[in-house]
């Protein structure tokens, strides 16, 4: 019988996008302009209607107030009452905020090169969980599990010969494995006004770095912790779950009570490896005085300002913790600045625009999680 024969090469057809539903469609732009407008549903909904009409993403079967329905009905916001019980707004529910973190590190990873699934390693064997490949001999104490009975056999086969066949101490091995290393890790986020000025929206990228950060670190490694905290005039956490609420203010930058904080939160830590993680576009022009008051100074790069920077993260580099800064802007003048503190704290600083904030900061992220820090 004749065999039919399958032609090869390549069939060219015309692109089919992925099938989506309504509310899909929409959902996938509404998570944008909400994370744009940190959290205003209201603003969100307008800018859904202008889009809508400007590129008829709805149709008179489903239109925008059907997709509000649906929200409510999913549980992605919940109405707000007043004292009355009269309607009082729209508030996103704890489901909204977790989808919105999905939806950034989705956005980010998708523009990383995929790599072997697992958990970070360190360069140290040892008694542990996790399998590197490789033998070495059994030692007192290792777990009999851990045995490699094909290999401990073979070396039994070698060392004694079949005809005469035995198995001592001498013959087993073991298959190495790796320490899980974890991480401590405080994330800060500049929120002075500079992040918003000459057109250019910086908080957006910077926020959703934060989500999908903190999105990876529940979901992928758990053990780790992540704090978030912002810094302008004063410096303060914040809650992973207030992260597509962050706005800027009218603040100057305080990188010095930014880094203070950051390490009194790692020093509670009980973590082995800590760092520092700082988002920043603008030089350090604020300082908290002893009576106060703060000492500002926008002009230029202020000696004194920048001296108690330099000192905090030679303090930082004491500890064990490294600084990596994220400088988000392209400015030679202000790069000075940052080489000096990366110097006095042994860290390291990219310059990057906000295209691979995000890809910078994952990618940095893994490669510590890689080595155990000191």
């Amino acid at each position: 019988m004749k065999k039919t024969e399958r032609s090869k090469g390549f069939v060219f057809k015309q692109y089919e996008e992925p099938f989506q539903t309504p509310f899909d469609k929409l959902f996938e732009i509404f998570q944008e302009l909400i994370t744009h407008t940190s959290g205003d549903f209201d603003e969100a909904i307008d800018w859904l209607r202008q889009l809508d009409k400007e590129f008829k993403l709805t149709t008179p079967e489903y239109t925008v107030d059907d997709f509000i329905e649906d929200l409510k009905n999913k549980g992605y916001i919940v109405e707000r009452l007043d004292m009355n019980g009269a309607g009082d707004g729209v508030d996103l529910t704890s489901k909204m905020e977790k989808a919105l973190r999905r939806n950034a590190l989705d956005q980010i990873f998708g523009k990383m090169r995929k790599g072997t699934s697992g958990n970070h390693k360190t360069k140290y064997s040892g008694r542990s969980d996790e399998n590197t490949g490789d033998f070495r001999n059994y030692q007192y104490g290792d777990s009999l599990e851990k045995i490699s009975v094909t290999e401990s056999l073979k070396n039994a086969q070698v060392n004694h010969g079949i005809g005469d066949f035995s198995l001592s101490e001498n013959d087993l091995v073991v298959e190495d494995t790796q320490f899980k290393s974890q991480m401590s890790t405080v994330l800060m986020i500049d929120i002075s006004h500079s992040m918003i000025l000459y057109g250019e929206d910086r908080i957006t990228p910077a926020k959703k770095v934060a989500m999908a950060l903190s999105e990876l670190i529940l979901t992928r490694y758990p053990k780790d912790s992540l704090d978030v905290i912002v810094f302008g005039n004063d410096a303060w956490p914040i809650e992973i779950k207030d992260l597509p609420y962050l706005q800027v203010g009218p603040f100057h930058t305080n990188t010095v009570a930014g880094v203070q904080l950051a390490l009194d939160i790692l020093r509670r830590k009980r973590h082995a490896n800590k760092q520092i993680f700082m988002i920043t576009d603008g030089k350090p022009s604020c300082l908290n005085m002893p009576d106060g008051t703060y000492y500002k100074n926008p002009m230029g790069l202020d000696p004194f300002i920048t001296s108690k920077c330099y000192s905090m993260a030679g303090q930082a580099r004491k500890l064990g913790i490294p600084i990596t800064t994220f400088m988000i802007t392209s400015d030679p003048y202000l790069q000075e600045f940052v080489d000096e503190f990366t110097t006095a704290n042994r860290g390291k600083a990219y310059y990057t625009g906000l295209g691979n904030l995000g890809e910078m900061i994952f990618e940095d992220y893994e490669n510590n999680r890689k080595k155990r820090i000191r």
